[in-house]
């Protein structure tokens, strides 16, 4: 009898221990990291929101997302395969095949580029063009040697002599009423109206004909040529991550956002989500009605033809092989608006 019951418990231990292996790998996640392009900020919420919502776990994965700064290098990772997915941007795509370096953006969070021009809120500046007749326009020199070489060559009065550096600092500009000066459109308005007391008339370029995709997913060639499940799944987590984050409950998100940015406020925060959803940042074009995060070939085509016309890439330029819009587009997450 007790042989019988030692080898019926051992069977059962067996099996019981068979289940449990079974179960473990058919729940294994496969482990990703995003890296970002700056400090952690509501401008990356969605991907924050995968994570504490448990969105990525759905689909299988198990995310980190390593914040950008001042003294990171995500981009360099991900070319050195030390980060799986990066923030990327078309131009640095683009530039990317220039150097034969296989970069490849896989879906495009922002549908605008929240890049914007400032300007004094009694300086009879009303519509883009106006910005020309100021003595001054504050901007770095990324900024000098892309979008302003396209303000020069669609706007008359822009010249090279009303460049002035910006050190990020905003005195300058809130100095001088007859100047202007680049920002982002979630957060140098905030910043200098806290500062000055008054709010800055905004210019979003994209509303003004400069409209790359930003907030880019970018992964390397090996990535989409040997894991496309992974992509697809990371796509797909990440554009329902932000629908939850825009529309849902987004208090975890901006926790986890906080802890990695201690320096980042609530006001903040919601200031940026309220202009993201204003200006149509995540949600215009074609993403209102096939998700966000979607790409096509038409405004890509359209930014790389802007880019010739101001000499920054060669007309030559292989620049399909900087995209890829076969994970976008699909419709997912749309079910999740409110």
């Amino acid at each position: 009898m007790r042989d019988t019951l030692t080898k019926t418990s051992l069977i059962a231990l067996f099996g019981l221990a068979t289940s449990l292996a079974s179960t473990s790998a058919a729940f294994a996640l496969d482990e990703v990291t995003y890296g970002t392009n700056w400090l952690a900020q509501a401008e990356h919420g969605g991907f924050y929101q995968a994570v504490a919502d448990g969105t990525y776990e759905k689909y299988g994965l198990k995310v980190t997302v390593v914040q950008g700064g001042p003294q990171a290098a995500n981009r360099a990772l991900l070319i050195a395969g030390k980060v799986d997915f990066y923030m990327g941007s078309p131009l640095g795509e683009m530039d990317a095949v220039k150097e034969g370096i296989p970069l490849i953006d896989v879906a495009a969070i922002f549908q605008k580029d929240p890049q914007v021009l400032l300007a004094h809120p009694d300086q009879g500046i009303e519509k883009f063009g106006d910005l020309a007749k100021l003595d001054s326009i504050f901007m770095g020199k990324d900024g000098y040697v892309t979008y302003y070489e396209w303000m020069k060559k669609n706007f008359e009065g822009f010249t090279d002599e009303k460049y002035k550096p910006y050190t990020f600092n905003p005195a300058p500009f809130i100095a001088d009423p007859k100047s202007a000066q680049q920002g982002y459109l979630t957060s140098e308005p905030y910043e200098i109206e806290k500062q000055a007391g008054w709010a800055p008339k905004v210019f979003l370029l994209a509303d003004n004909g400069y409209n790359p995709y930003s907030t880019m997913i970018t992964t390397t060639a090996t990535m989409v040529e040997t894991k496309p499940d992974v992509v697809q799944r990371f796509v797909d987590a990440s554009a329902e991550g932000w629908y939850n984050y825009l529309y849902g409950d987004n208090k975890a998100a901006n926790d986890l956002i906080k802890k990695d940015n201690p320096e980042m406020t609530d006001g903040q925060i919601e200031y940026s989500i309220k202009k993201m959803k204003e200006y149509g940042i995540v949600e215009s074009g074609e993403a209102l009605d096939k998700g966000i995060g979607c790409m096509t070939d038409e405004k890509y085509r359209a930014f790389f033809d802007a880019m010739v016309q101001i000499g920054v890439q060669p007309a030559d330029l292989d620049y399909k092989k900087a995209y890829t819009t076969q994970f976008v587009c699909k419709g997912v997450g749309l079910a999740l608006k409110k």
